[in-house]
């Protein structure tokens, strides 16, 4: 919440929930007290804050959706969208980081062996840093031809390759990987202490935005892993990564508001309090005009928002509204972002105000995880069976 001169902004009315009271307000004051102060170091250091991940878990923040069983909390996807929004309103990096072990948490629940699940779920609840490391420097984001091998070796499998620029893997304990193997590309939990795993800072490892250390290159080098470590199916990686990256989008999205809530709270406070030609920005139209705008366009995302988290839980359309979603929260922030920093004049570029961090990180989302136009391609693939033509395709 912002304050000045004892005037608080109403957040809660601002932003209502869409899950108990409670859980917001707990998340909150834990965000106020270990995320907020830290925001600003994390980005300008670039690091990864292992801390305070770990002390989310002990929470019970990394588990959200994680069957008690494996010692999660069960809770819908919406509560887990909206613990990344809160999380994010202080620190988008903080939210990367989670993304990441949400990832590696979803692909083990939807397609791992009992056995790896008994291993390893348990362990998120514990802390346990995760890296989805998928892409490679001669292919990008095309994942559906690898350098990276995988041979079945007896009951083992042997791994390798190098993977480029990966997302938390400044402190990953433990890798999804993907690795083609002779049926086709495959998915693998390796153990980052695995022998034959290493890594290094390559030349273009750092991001101007969401950054939560550098992403470095991991090198997998004859590394083995039992058989249980191949999730799903052999060959079925591609469907599988697809799949799971369908369902961070989401949460993704959710990371994008709560960057455009920081930087509309930030905004709406400098015009409250910014006395100019005796009276206060805010009661200048002009400003209430793009205040509006911009209140209309977060709202409007918001709402997208819980509906693709409502589809997660349904399983209805969740390549469809997480592409939405994250497509739109991102357009949103970007331009939230920009706009907050017009309205505070010359604060809003000083280096020492937060806007110049809301603006890069915004834009930084609107490229990673989906680019805006792959999830435009996948809004359209969506679109086209709704259309009447089968399968989507029409006539050749």
């Amino acid at each position: 919440m912002s304050t000045s001169d004892n005037l608080q902004i109403d957040t809660k009315n601002l932003w209502p929930s869409n899950v108990e009271r409670d859980f917001v307000d707990n998340l909150q004051a834990i965000v106020a007290r270990d995320i907020a102060p830290e925001g600003d170091r994390i980005d300008r250091e670039d690091i990864y804050p292992t801390e305070i991940v770990k002390s989310l878990a002990k929470h019970g923040y990394n588990t959200l959706t994680l069957e008690p069983e494996f010692g999660g909390g069960g809770l819908s996807f919406m509560h887990a969208a909206s613990a990344f929004e809160e999380i994010s309103v202080a620190s988008a990096a903080t939210g990367i980081c989670l993304i990441t072990i949400y990832q590696a948490q979803i692909m083990m629940r939807l397609f791992g062996q009992e056995s790896l699940k008994q291993k390893y779920l348990p362990q998120f609840a514990e802390g346990l840093i995760c890296a989805y490391a998928l892409t490679e420097s001669n292919h990008g984001s095309d994942i559906t031809k690898l350098d990276t091998k995988a041979v079945h070796d007896s009951n083992e499998w042997v791994i390798n390759g190098e993977k480029h620029f990966i997302t938390s893997s400044m402190a990953a304990e433990f890798y999804i990987l993907l690795a083609e193997t002779k049926v086709g590309v495959s998915v693998f939990a390796v153990p980052a202490d695995c022998e034959g795993v290493s890594k290094y800072t390559g030349e273009n490892s750092s991001t101007f935005g969401l950054r939560n250390g550098p992403h470095m290159n991991v090198i997998f080098d004859n590394v083995r892993v039992p058989d249980d470590h191949m999730i799903g199916t052999e060959g079925k990686g591609v469907r599988q990564a697809v799949s799971v990256l369908n369902y961070s989008r989401t949460l993704a999205g959710a990371v994008s508001l709560g960057v455009a809530r920081a930087a509309f709270e930030g905004a709406l406070a400098f015009a409250r309090d910014r006395k100019a030609f005796n009276q206060r920005v805010v009661e200048f139209q002009g400003i209430q005009w793009y205040l509006a705008d911009m209140l209309t366009e977060i709202d409007a995302s918001r709402l997208l928002i819980h509906r693709a988290a409502q589809s997660l839980d349904s399983g209805e359309q969740v390549p469809r509204w997480g592409s939405e979603a994250k497509y739109k929260a991102a357009a949103v922030a970007t331009y939230v972002a920009s706009q907050a920093a017009q309205i505070c004049g010359a604060y809003g570029i000083m280096e020492n105000a937060p806007f110049g961090r809301y603006i890069r990180d915004a834009k930084a989302y609107q490229v990673a995880g989906g680019s805006a136009e792959i999830l435009k391609n996948t809004i359209a693939k969506c679109l086209l069976p709704l259309s009447g033509l089968q399968d989507g395709k029409g006539l050749r």
